[in-house]
Parts: C-alpha cells; structure tokens; sequence
C-alpha cells in the first residue's frame, strides 16, 4: 500500500463516484475550481493497495486570506466530505491510517490547522484520527430529503422519504411545500407571486451583482472570510463544459439568481452530487429591501426545486452551528424541513502558539468590525 498524488483523473472520477459516500466536493472538478481560484490551493492524495488499485482518495484545499505573516496566520487546510476509503475492513484502517500520515506531513508547516468536515460519520475509525493528533467537535447540519417521484423500479432516495405517486413534478412540489412550516411555504409562493424570478446567471453583470450582495453580508453581517471574486467566476465557467476549461467534466453545479424589478436581489451557488444531493454553500438575499419578494428564501427554494426536476435526492444546508447554543441560522433553515444530522468536524491544530495568536487577532477584529 502507498500513497501518491500521481493518480489518474479517470480512475479518481470513478472511485469517487461509485463509493457511497462520494461528492462532487472530492472529485476532479472541484480540485479545478480550487485551483483556478486566489487564495485556495487544493491538494489531492491517492492511496493504493497492493493490487495497484486506488483504495483511497483525500481532496483538500489550502484557504489564506492575505500575504506575508498574514498569510501564515490565516492558512488553514479543509477537506470537505473526505477522505473517501474503501477494502475491507483491515484495508479501510491501514487506507486511512496512511492518508492522514502523509496529510499532516504536507500540510504541517503550512496550515495552522486541519479541518475534516464530514459529510458522512466516522464511527469506528475516530481512534485512527486521533492517532494522528485529530479532536472530534459536534456540528450541527440540516438535510431535505427530495420526496420521491413515482412508485416503480425508476424510484430513488432512502426509506426515509416520503413516496409521492405519479411522475407529475407539481405533486412532488406540493409534498416538499408541505412538509415546510406553514411561513416558510407561504413566503415561498408569496415571493413568487410578487414577480420575483428565479433565474440561471445571464452574463458575468449579474454574477457580480450576486457576488456584491454576498460581499456586503459576510462583511457587514456575518463578518467571516468569503473567497475572493475569481472563485465565483471559475464555479460559474465550470456549471457547464464551457470554455475556458476544455477539460471534459461534470458540471459542478448550478447558480441561481432571484430577479425582481431587473435588479438581482439574491442568489445561490450549490455545488450538485448528480443523482444524490445538492448543497448550499453560499445564499444570500436583500430581506430587509424587499419584504415582500423573500429573496433569500427563493434562493433556497431555487436549489430544492432543481433537485426535485433533475432527481437529486437530497438537499445539504452545509451546517447549522453546535449543538446548545444558540444560532438565529439554525432557525432560518429549519422551517424548511430538513432532518438534523451530527457528524460533527475533525480538527488538528498543527501550530497551537500561531494558532492562538492567530483566534485572538481574529477576535479582536471581529469587535472592531473590521472582517
């Protein structure tokens, strides 16, 4: 068995993609969006058995926000639903086991931290991370599932979710609405009735339109880093084959833009798993000017209509906050009806004095509001 970073994107497409728990977030396009975007640089890790077959796979990506010091103290490296092991059970151990050896030793003096955060449980193997200087922290998600469409051999999804007979996309529809609170699925028909649109981007204007609006929320509001422009502008050239990445892939997933007025008013990129689930990973909306319109509602409800017309079987809120504390998010996003998941992140602090310095200037200027 040996790990390498040499693997064939072919062999890579194709393991991610026929294990159980592969995403879009482990698979060859995604490493292209984190390549092609300003302040991220992925690194992928194969692992192989003595067969020569790829056993393993671990897509993650360096994130800072500036230069100089500054980018020694923000560096932190994420891996998003991973790392992805199959074998029996023994391989699956000794699989894991060299991937996180070979992990810390690239990212140790490059990351103030590593951060698993999973898609998936890890029950079983968290003696294994902690080997490797790992701590499990509970964290919270929300997942929809996509009520299924008809009652034949063609039906998808779990056990979990609710049959609707029939084909008609409508019926599938109103049974998502109703398992909705009661404002949640009034907003969602009164901002439709307003003359909100939903929209796929029609040029790159209104791209930035949703990007400035996104922009302003997470430095006036949410006050935590968001990536830089090229990364919007990449994952829209890469929802579809088109240039400038003649690389043949799966698109990576959707954009989609609430329109009202011909102003974009809000928006949501959602990364998309074909045939199993599509993820909120940034949403934003002018609530407060347009009452009426609920743009970020719609933006969510944009993402859950395109699950339901292309089969997807369930919709990922991406994380909701810990467990017991307060978090006005969680709130938001429960009235759309999702099912509470914890599988928790796993976290490795490889610097703990820059890592500290690194918490308390963040702290600090938190307070200040000046991130």
């Amino acid at each position: 068995m040996k790990a390498s970073t040499n693997i064939s994107i072919t062999d890579w497409q194709e393991f991610t993609e026929s294990h159980p728990g592969g995403s879009v977030f482990q698979s060859p396009v995604m490493y292209q969006q984190f390549a092609a975007s300003e302040k991220h640089e992925p690194l992928v890790l194969g692992v192989f058995g003595d067969d020569g077959a790829l056993c393993g796979i671990l897509l993650g990506v360096f994130i800072h926000e500036r230069g100089g010091l500054a980018k020694l103290l923000s560096s932190r490296f994420v891996v998003y639903g991973g790392p992805l092991i199959s074998g029996d059970e023994g391989q699956k151990r000794a699989c894991l086991d060299l991937l996180l050896g070979e992990l810390v030793g690239r990212t140790g003096r490059k990351a103030l931290f590593i951060q698993f955060r999973n898609f998936f449980g890890w029950e079983g193997y968290l003696d294994v991370f902690e080997r490797h200087g790992f701590t499990y922290l509970e964290r919270l998600n929300y997942v929809v599932n996509i009520p299924v469409r008809g009652t034949g051999n063609g039906g998808r999804g779990t056990s979990n979710q609710q049959a609707v007979a029939g084909n008609d996309l409508s019926e599938v529809k109103q049974a998502l609405l109703a398992n909705m609170s009661a404002s949640r699925h009034r907003q969602v028909r009164k901002g439709l009735a307003s003359g909100a649109e939903i929209i796929a981007p029609e040029n790159i204007k209104q791209l930035r339109e949703f990007y400035n609006i996104l922009y302003k929320l997470y430095r006036y509001k949410v006050r935590k880093p968001l990536p830089g422009w090229s990364f919007f502008e990449n994952f829209y050239n890469l929802t579809s084959s088109r240039l400038p990445h003649p690389i043949p892939h799966t698109p990576i997933g959707i954009i989609r833009l609430v329109k009202y007025d011909d102003r974009i008013i809000g928006g949501i990129l959602a990364p998309v798993t074909p045939g199993k689930c599509i993820y909120e990973w940034y949403v934003c909306g002018l609530d407060r000017e347009y009452r009426e319109q609920h743009p970020s509602v719609l933006a969510t409800w944009a993402a859950l209509e395109y699950a339901i017309a292309n089969n997807i079987g369930s919709f990922d809120f991406m994380g909701v906050g810990r467990p017991g504390i307060p978090y006005g998010v969680r709130d938001f996003k429960a009235r759309f009806g999702g099912s509470e998941v914890n599988h928790g992140r796993l976290t490795r602090i490889n610097n703990r004095f820059l890592y500290n310095i690194a918490e308390l200037g963040y702290n600090v200027l938190a307070v200040m509001k000046k991130i």
